[in-house]
């Protein structure tokens, strides 16, 4: 009789860009202004269930450059990964959806936001590296926290 294999698994199964977006709604006008642009960066990350043991990570990126009120370009951009996980401490798996997982997939984020600006005919914008584990222990923090506050309703955080 063959023993079932109960060796945690944790494998990539694919990284892929899920979604990318450039916009430029005030070419070419904006594009003669000297002016230094000023901008502002946002990232997100979810993990998303697929099938049993499979979830998809999703790093998203929004990269909004402006000048006073008006927008020089606006990227938003959708970059995934689906991994397989299995037989892992049920404690474990948040940390591994919301800190091993995203440090793989970033840097493909971070490669195809910088490309597409540059390909736009600027020069590229390269996203700061990021501390998912730090990143991870404050969202924790935070659900543990509104959860206190709102006990009829606990959140959890991956």
């Amino acid at each position: 009789m063959a023993e079932a294999n109960l060796d945690p698994v944790f494998q990539i199964q694919r990284v892929y860009l899920k979604d990318l977006s450039l916009e430029q709604p005030n070419s070419p006008e904006i594009l003669l202004n000297q002016e230094q642009p000023g901008v502002d960066i946002q990232l997100g990350v979810d993990a998303t269930p697929v099938a049993d043991g499979l979830f998809e990570i999703t790093v998203t990126a929004t990269v909004h450059t402006k000048i006073a009120d008006k927008t020089v370009f606006l990227v938003e951009a959708k970059q995934a990964g689906i991994f397989e996980i299995r037989n892992m401490p049920t404690e474990q798996i948040g940390a591994i959806l919301g800190i091993a997982c995203p440090q793989i997939v970033y840097p493909y984020l971070r490669s195809n936001v910088a490309d597409v600006v540059q390909r736009a005919g600027f020069p590229p914008v390269h996203l700061a590296e990021i501390n998912f584990q730090a990143m991870y222990e404050q969202q924790q923090t935070e659900a543990a926290a509104a959860a206190a506050a709102t006990p009829e309703a606990p959140q959890i955080i991956v």
